[in-house]
């Protein structure tokens, strides 16, 4: 518990720090939500940078500290409304807080978080593992981003925490950044009402229910294209005197290459392109005296009149210009991963005859992405839970008519970033429906639902109707976060490196009881050694006569021979593998771990 959190603390003040030093060096003089969003990028960014240096992760935990000391230090002074953000942002981020602490309150322990969901966590720990040790791992070899887990090194080499309670407070920090990015579109509200709509809009069900996956990068991405909105959303608002108005966006598209490589820039690229064509129409058509503002009580009392336009559209010398520094930004912090992204293409992700269910079972309805789906896993399909089908349908129903209620008011109040999201996001979930796989298509869902609870909860947050909703999606959320399995406390990559072994025979792995019973030892084990015959036992009810049709045992803790007839094979880390002696009777009564069947799970 100590060490994930002591990892929460420390990627939220980094990135809180870093990330306002950067926008103050655009020129914002005030306290901007976005701050710790783009300094999450920049986190990310500068780790991966420095992660491959001597010492392996050394470097950068000391680069990152040194960066957080400096931004301390240059915002002294230079950022008004310090004071005004701890009161509007404390009680969000202890919500979030209080919320992530769910998965292990109701398991009991801290360890690898979804686990029985999700074992693709034990690819992520394996190659963080070599990154640290400065040795290759498929991963790497592949061009897969890796970002998120040279932070993950640097947490483990800054603060000695270990790799997994560092994956655990990143995925935490994470969570807990995205509500209070949502507050840059919800900071004129009464503070019980930007509380509950930031903390939906950051935690909708889909984000909770991937967090419980152990999903961080589909966490992140999701943070990263609300905060990519929201930024361009500013930059016709707060910042749009400002020169460098668009760089901060620019820096989260740097953070989404280092996190999620070149399918993070399409999301991020598909709603510049929209926002840029909807800001040009909206200036082209603009009324001479500013009243599409003006009059408006939400607008947060943005007044356009024609030369406040031709500072803050897309077109013209200036828009152009700051355009300009933008891409300029953005080319000298993701060229560096160019060639990695090209290697990436080629990952089995992306092949649509490859697997692509993962570990799903169907298609994913569009409707989880709208925050109301009683279920604590989004997998299943409405009625197979604890609640009927009608109250999935009713649900859906309820959140689809407030969302295109709010795009409605949405048009009429010229929120184009909003509206661009909403229509970027919506076009490659239909793309990846089409012509990807229920794998990519639900990752597609996942990163729309915070635009999506957006479109909903930014007209209707003052009216009465929001109540009901902000109930019922809270509740769903609360109900995947809950619902999250936490896996074993630790990790060794001692277990992955015996399967060329453990392949030429039928394997039998004694457990620790209760890594059996409290912490999903069963498909930790199963995906670690998936390829080989392999039977999970507790290790209490080993003695006597080993059991026929296995040739190799594996141990943990013990120095001892589980059975009679067995002779030491090797030492792994904690682990001993034992050997049969003689010939082995009888036919293999283990099963088959198939690597696509482990990575399905149940």
């Amino acid at each position: 518990m100590i060490g994930t959190y002591l990892a929460v603390v420390a990627v939220c003040v980094s990135s809180l720090a870093i990330g306002q030093a950067a926008l103050a060096l655009c020129g914002a003089r005030r306290w901007s939500w976005l701050a710790p969003a783009v300094g999450l990028a920049l986190v990310c960014a500068f780790c991966w940078a420095t992660v491959r240096m001597p010492g392996h992760g050394v470097v950068s935990a000391l680069v990152i500290l040194a960066l957080t000391i400096v931004a301390a230090i240059y915002l002294r002074g230079r950022v008004e409304g310090g004071g005004e953000a701890l009161r509007v942002g404390l009680p969000v981020a202890l919500g979030a807080l209080l919320a992530t602490a769910l998965p292990f309150a109701v398991e009991g322990h801290f360890g690898i978080l979804g686990t029985g969901f999700n074992p693709d966590m034990s690819q992520h720990l394996l190659a963080t593992d070599r990154l640290a040790q400065g040795v290759g791992s498929p991963l790497l070899h592949q061009g897969y981003p890796l970002g998120p887990h040279s932070v993950v090194v640097a947490l483990d080499k800054g603060l000695g925490i270990g790799i997994v309670q560092g994956f655990d407070g990143l995925t935490v920090a994470a969570a807990i950044v995205a509500p209070l990015t949502a507050l840059a579109a919800f900071s004129d509200q009464p503070w019980w009402r930007r509380t509950a709509a930031a903390l939906l809009v950051g935690l909708p069900y889909l984000v909770a229910s991937y967090f419980a996956q152990g999903a961080f990068k589909e966490v992140i991405q999701a943070l990263f294209v609300l905060a990519f909105v929201l930024a361009l959303r500013e930059s016709t608002r707060a910042w749009r005197d400002l020169t460098l108005r668009y760089v901060p966006a620019a820096l989260i598209a740097v953070g989404s290459v280092y996190v999620y490589s070149f399918p993070g820039l399409i999301w991020l690229a598909a709603i510049a392109v929209i926002w840029a064509i909807a800001e040009w129409a909206t200036a082209k058509h603009a009324s001479p005296a500013g009243d599409t503002a003006a009059g408006d009580p939400h607008s947060g009392g943005l007044r356009r009149s024609p030369s406040t336009w031709g500072r803050a559209a897309v077109t013209g010398p200036a828009g152009l210009r700051a355009l300009s520094l933008a891409l300029l930004v953005f080319l000298v912090g993701a060229l560096p991963e160019l060639g990695r992204m090209i290697d990436f293409h080629g990952f089995e992700t992306f092949d649509p005859n490859g697997p692509g269910l993962g570990n799903l079972f169907g298609q994913i309805s569009p409707f989880t992405a709208l925050g109301i789906w009683p279920s604590g896993d989004f997998r299943l399909s409405p009625g197979s839970g604890a609640a009927p089908a009608l109250a999935y349908f009713a649900g859906a129903a309820f959140a689809a008519l407030l969302f295109v209620y709010g795009l409605i008011v949405c048009g009429r109040r010229r929120e184009t970033t909003v509206l661009a999201g909403i229509v970027a996001v919506g076009l490659l979930y239909l793309a990846a429906r089409v012509g990807g796989t229920p794998y990519t298509s639900a990752k597609a869902l996942e990163v729309a639902a915070p635009l999506a609870t957006l479109a909903i909860l930014l007209p209707l947050s003052r009216r009465p109707v929001a109540l009901l909703y902000v109930a019922a999606a809270g509740v769903c959320s609360l109900l995947a976060f809950a619902n999250a399995p936490i896996g074993p406390t630790s990790y060794s990559p001692a277990l992955t490196g015996l399967r060329p072994l453990l392949a030429g025979g039928s394997t039998l792995v004694l457990a620790p009881d209760s890594l059996l019973a409290d912490e999903q030892g069963d498909r930790y084990i199963a995906w670690e050694l998936r390829g080989g015959r392999v039977c999970i036992e507790p290790a209490s009810g080993a003695g006597g006569r080993p059991p026929t049709g296995i040739r190799f045992f594996v141990t943990s803790g013990t120095s001892r021979a589980p059975f009679r007839r067995l002779s030491f094979r090797r030492q792994a880390g904690p682990y001993a593998v034992w050997e049969r002696r003689g010939a082995i009777a009888g036919p293999s009564p283990c099963p088959l771990i198939a690597v696509r069947q482990a990575r399905q799970g149940p």
